[in-house]
């Protein structure tokens, strides 16, 4: 197993950060080690507390670590936010060639010449995502590569987010021993979206809602690319604190009752199943079904499907859709797929990794990353990569190359798609 083979994509996520290592073999993936640690750091999708977030990234990483018997210094961290922002832009160069063959410096350069775009001081690029080319007037291209022309014109959408968002995330990757990799922040709605979608369903229109335990992550396709992205305050922990308060018990004891019992319909409930709880400010414990469950957790998840719908609909895009994908660790629950259609009015299905080791909705996005990083990130194995190594966290320190500034991650950004 070489360096080269292997990815290791970060999911900082508001209950949980995940570290999954995928291995690249003959172009096919594996997944060979998966961490997860409790992240205490995260309030509702955002880094809030920069050395727990440290703590947290370093405990998953080293779970991955002893799993597989591995050294990881390198990794694929994904972004997320409601700081993310999509906007168009359009770039046009001459082709230099003397026989107008178009090569990758063209290429190159009328990307560079796409993310010329007008930003406020406090907000910078972190990805660009090309739509289509054009040679002298003929659209569609996806590859324009050898072919002859003049003129090179490139139409694509622009990725930024706050300098204050994206500097934090580094720092806590930067701290915890990691380096991130050569265009290596990876917007998590493309990550999932590769995981979660069809080639038909994001050429059709499809909304990609990404439940989480502190936010929900919209993404909309259309015509084969991201057309807009928001986030939502409401996940699985706004479910959790309801529980607290309706069966008068603890957070821990309600996230464990919610794992085990939950149901988001009371249809659905089964009330001859019953659980016995440890009540607040008393030794006693009280019983109670799971139809009482059911009564909580359904108005609350009824809520998170309407505001999504809203959402959807405040963007324009609820009258051009075909149907709504759910992924994320709060879409686990039994009964949450039927609620959704009934609320969201749609077609709803529920993407799951198809990897061993990893067929939970909660990994979409970690899987994705890896996959992302597969089809449109050039990997560069280096000395630099993740290696076989019977130590263990010593060895999980940067190497002696310093890592690239911004611009040149930006930079690399650009040859994402080609």
């Amino acid at each position: 197993m070489s360096s080269n083979d292997l990815i290791v994509s970060l999911d900082i996520g508001t209950s949980k950060v995940r570290v999954i290592i995928g291995e690249i073999s003959n172009g096919a993936i594996n997944i060979i080690g998966v961490g997860s640690a409790n992240s205490d750091g995260i309030r509702k999708g955002a880094i809030v507390d920069i050395d727990q977030t440290v703590q947290s990234i370093r405990s998953a990483v080293d779970h991955a670590e002893r799993m597989v018997g591995i050294s990881i210094s390198e990794v694929y961290v994904g972004i997320a936010g409601n700081h993310i922002a999509l906007q168009s832009n359009h770039g046009v160069v001459a082709v230099s060639n003397e026989d107008r063959e178009i090569g990758e410096e063209d290429i190159e350069r009328v990307l560079q010449a796409a993310k010329v775009v007008a930003l406020p001081p406090e907000r910078e690029i972190i990805g660009l995502l090309p739509k289509q080319f054009l040679v002298d007037g003929l659209t569609g291209i996806q590859d324009p590569r050898g072919m002859i022309g003049v003129r090179l014109e490139v139409e694509c959408t622009i990725i930024t987010g706050t300098k204050a968002a994206v500097h934090n995330l580094m720092r806590c990757v930067e701290k915890a021993g990691l380096r991130i990799a050569p265009s290596g922040i990876v917007l998590m709605s493309l990550a999932s979206g590769m995981m979660a979608l069809t080639k038909d369903e994001k050429m059709m229109g499809t909304v990609l809602a990404d439940i989480g335990a502190g936010a929900t992550t919209i993404a909309i396709f259309e015509g084969g690319s991201l057309a807009a992205v928001s986030t939502l305050p409401i996940g699985g922990d706004y479910v959790t604190s309801d529980i607290c308060y309706g069966l008068k018990t603890q957070t821990e004891h309600a996230e464990m009752i919610k794992l085990k019992y939950g149901c988001a319909r009371i249809d659905d409930a089964a009330p001859d199943v019953a659980f016995k709880v440890m009540r607040v400010g008393t030794n006693a414990e009280k019983e109670f079904s799971q139809a009482d469950l059911a009564a909580i957790i359904e108005p609350r998840m009824q809520e998170i499907f309407q505001m999504i719908r809203q959402e959807v609909k405040r963007l324009g895009h609820l009258d051009k859709l075909n149907g709504y994908v759910l992924t994320g660790g709060s879409v686990t629950m039994p009964g949450v797929l039927s609620l959704a259609q009934v609320e969201l009015e749609s077609s709803v299905r529920i993407a799951v990794p198809d990897f061993i080791g990893v067929r939970d909705p909660s990994y979409s996005s970690g899987v994705g990353m890896i996959q992302y990083v597969t089809k449109y990130v050039r990997y560069r194995g280096s000395s630099s990569g993740p290696k076989k190594a019977a130590k263990s966290k010593s060895a999980a320190s940067p190497a002696a190359a310093s890592k690239p500034g911004v611009f040149e991650w930006v930079k690399n950004m650009f040859k994402e798609f080609i």
